[in-house]
């Protein structure tokens, strides 16, 4: 029974179909609807199928929605991406990037110890290498450089107590004050290269713009010294976007020339902070003179109180 009702629909759709010339109702034609029926698939020709036209209607009016929320979601996110873009780093962003360099470089809540292995390059001297034994007490503001190596050299020190740098001779067994702006030891590093951090508070940022170092994404930055205590009156600064870190710096004179060109390529975590494990110096004044810095050795266990006195730098030399 289901069988001949089935047939009869088929037969009236054939012959609706024929009527108003949709298609051909041939032999060819007929066996084909009679087989989509049977078979219960969907029968297509190019000239359409029973629904076709509703069915194509709706599909159309979808892609239509589609097409148009796919716009509006990637308009919505190159605005985004262009808002972010546009928004300009500030002198304000600066002064902070200043307080994390002093903060991940500093050791404020521990004590730090190290080998310094320096090698200067001199057109003239030659080349010498050097061995200082390096201890710091930042929270207090004090440091001490030993001098190792060479043989000639054994027993020299640098101790810096609070604003007073000393230098000892083991030959004539005296200090004599010294600056924390003259160069160490003959080298192309300053004393001051040695002490913490204290950009924050000895600068002031005009300008800053993003850029790249190598691989590196890095903030790069124009400072000027706002008191006369430090080495060089202005700096450039490129700066580590991801966690404030000092890769590289140009060092300029009061009336804008460029003394010398630092390099701090490599890093080491230090407890909570980070020191540089290599470091080149490279004098803009004279070709070809330069001195790198390999760190080694490097410690943050509590060092005894004796160590920055001029008593316990006298007494490691006898």
């Amino acid at each position: 029974m289901k069988a001949k009702q089935k047939e009869r629909t088929m037969n009236r759709h054939i012959r609706k179909r024929k009527t108003v010339g949709a298609w051909t109702s041939d032999n060819t034609e007929k066996r084909r609807v009679r087989q989509a029926y049977r078979t219960g698939k969907a029968y297509r020709t190019d000239r359409g199928y029973p629904g076709a036209e509703a069915a194509q209607a709706t599909a159309a009016v979808s892609r239509q929605q589609r097409s148009r929320s796919m716009r509006i979601l990637l308009l919505t996110v190159l605005l985004l991406g262009l808002a972010v873009s546009l928004r300009a780093v500030s002198i304000e962003d600066g002064e902070d990037i200043l307080r994390s360099i002093d903060k991940m470089s500093n050791f404020e809540q521990t004590n730090f110890s190290s080998l310094l292995t320096m090698i200067s390059q001199d057109p003239e001297k030659g080349v010498e290498r050097t061995t200082v034994q390096q201890f710091r007490k930042d929270d207090e503001e004090k440091f001490l450089l030993l001098i190792q190596e060479p043989a000639v050299k054994k027993g020299q020190g640098y101790l810096r107590i609070d604003d007073n740098l000393w230098f000892y001779d083991p030959e004539s067994r005296k200090f004599s004050h010294t600056s924390m702006k003259d160069q160490f030891n003959d080298s192309d590093a300053n004393n001051s290269d040695f002490n913490a951090s204290s950009l924050e508070e000895d600068y002031k940022v005009t300008a800053i713009e993003e850029g790249t170092l190598g691989q590196f994404s890095v903030y790069i930055m124009d400072i000027e010294a706002v008191n006369d205590e430090v080495t060089y009156p202005t700096q450039k600064l490129w700066v580590t976007r991801e966690n404030s870190l000092l890769l590289k710096s140009e060092d300029y004179s009061a009336g804008g020339r460029l003394l010398r060109t630092s390099y701090f390529p490599s890093y080491a975590k230090a407890g909570d902070n980070y020191t540089p494990t290599k470091m080149l110096f490279i004098d803009e004044l004279v070709e070809g003179k330069k001195t790198q810095i390999t760190i080694s050795d490097i410690s943050t266990k509590k060092l005894p109180e004796s160590i920055f006195t001029k008593s316990y730098v006298e007494r490691v030399n006898n």
